[in-house]
């Protein structure tokens, strides 16, 4: 399964003809962003392969819509079927680090809407919300087939995009995000008073209500709630880093935007996303549960 090229790499065996490499980029973008999970959107791209494959495409008019609504309507299925498994989830859940830099291995539309805070923004609409909202606003799907894969009606699926709409805008109203510049210099001296066990300097970093998610989905030791206050989390950190030192930590973009890759052993112990408000650290998000770094 792997990158979700299909089972054939060669023209002849492409049923698009040769073009399934220009839209896979569309069919995993759609899949991760209502999925959050790697995994999953490699799943539901190879699924859309076949589909495609057992498929005849000679009336299809446009191609691109074709693909993503297959995609969307295998995800939402999964989507469903996971919201049960997320409520038994061993401590709190993250989305599964996607890298999107030039050595990314999956291509994807990179915008907002793949960023940690996004994803968890969308993981508290319901299914059919956040289905409409994504592909009527990220990708430009036309309401008459958003409504065919919510089993809807038109003026529903406008509903649903228009209410998740709304509550996206209020959350990205109360927390806006830092500019880049602003992400790397923060990001630069988190990591240099992380690696020098600098609690003082941990501490003039992050907001005083600052929280910090771990999620190790109870495959390795983490904390099973948020911990919050920034003192707080600069002490944890610092504990932490003195019980797992980190072999080296590196910049790496995930999700669109600047974040923390720390390696221990030889392998990737942690990608860690940041959000930052008015220069602080408002929420300092951890990934430790081996399952979600496997692809990174």
């Amino acid at each position: 399964m792997g990158d979700g090229h299909g089972p054939g790499r060669s023209e002849q065996a492409d049923p698009l003809g040769g073009d399934w490499e220009r839209h896979r980029p569309a069919v995993f973008g759609v899949a991760y962003r209502l999925l959050g999970s790697v995994a999953d959107a490699e799943d539901v791209t190879q699924d859309v392969w076949l589909r495609a494959a057992g498929a005849d495409l000679q009336d299809v008019g446009d191609l691109h819509a074709w693909l993503v609504t297959v995609a969307a309507r295998r995800s939402y299925d999964v989507l469903k079927s996971a919201r049960f498994r997320r409520e038994t989830y061993a401590g709190p859940w993250l989305p599964e680090p996607l890298l999107t830099g030039p050595d990314a291995s999956q291509p994807v539309l990179v915008d907002e809407s793949v960023s940690s805070a996004m994803l968890l923004v969308m993981e508290e609409l319901s299914p059919p919300e956040r289905v409409a909202f994504v592909l009527h606003d990220v990708f430009e799907l036309e309401f008459g087939r958003i409504a065919e894969v919510l089993d809807v009606s038109v003026p529903n699926a406008r509903q649903l995009a228009s209410r998740a709409r709304r509550r996206v805008a209020k959350a990205k109203q109360s927390t806006p995000q830092a500019s880049k510049a602003e992400r790397e210099r923060i990001l630069t001296v988190f990591r240099a008073a992380y690696e020098a066990g600098d609690l003082a300097g941990l501490v003039r970093l992050l907001h005083p209500d600052a929280v910090y998610v771990t999620d190790g989905g109870g495959k390795i030791s983490a904390a099973r709630k948020l911990i919050h206050g920034g003192e707080r989390v600069a002490e944890v950190m610092v504990r932490v880093g003195r019980q797992w030192h980190p072999d080296r930590i590196d910049f790496a973009e995930v999700g669109g935007e600047l974040a923390l890759v720390f390696h221990r052993e030889g392998r990737v112990y942690s990608v860690d996303t940041v959000q930052i408000t008015d220069g602080l650290i408002t929420a300092y998000r951890r990934v430790v549960n081996p399952d979600k770094l496997m692809r990174v």
